[in-house]
């Protein structure tokens, strides 16, 4: 029997997913602000952090972002020392995404932001590990 009422926002599980998003990424914002890059260009980083020389299509497949929203977050980090972008030789289509000295540097800094994050949530590490392992099988299901 289908449910002609309309749906009211409490019952939905889209509104606090959507709003704990909005609520975590303005929380980093003070720290990443001390750093001198936004919440996608962290992303961008972290992902070059854990291997440099990716191409944009790589970084693009691993945080789920097209070409068009990722270039523009390439170029200003590129324009501020962090990163450099360089055609392939057997392919110039493909565009490799390597460090600078400055992006290399700014990790020792981004290293502090996950226990500042931890801190000012106030939540143990088992509370956290709990709540990511969640996400994550909720995320694993959508995308199969």
């Amino acid at each position: 029997m289908e449910n002609h009422n309309p749906p009211k926002l409490g019952n939905q599980l889209c509104f606090p997913l959507y709003v704990i998003s909005k609520e975590i990424t303005g929380l980093y914002r003070p720290f990443l602000d001390e750093i001198g890059i936004t919440y996608p260009q962290y992303l961008v980083m972290m992902v070059l952090w854990e291997k440099d020389g990716l191409t944009v299509n790589q970084i693009g497949e691993k945080l789920h972002l097209d070409s068009g929203t990722l270039t523009p977050l390439l170029k200003r980090l590129e324009a501020k020392g962090f990163i450099n972008r360089k055609r392939k030789k057997e392919d110039e289509r493909v565009v490799e995404v390597f460090l600078d000295e400055a992006g290399k540097k700014l990790q020792q800094d981004a290293c502090k932001i996950p226990s500042k994050m931890q801190e000012k949530l106030n939540l143990s590490t088992e509370d956290l590990m709990e709540l990511k392992e969640t996400v994550q099988k909720i995320l694993n299901k959508i995308q199969k």
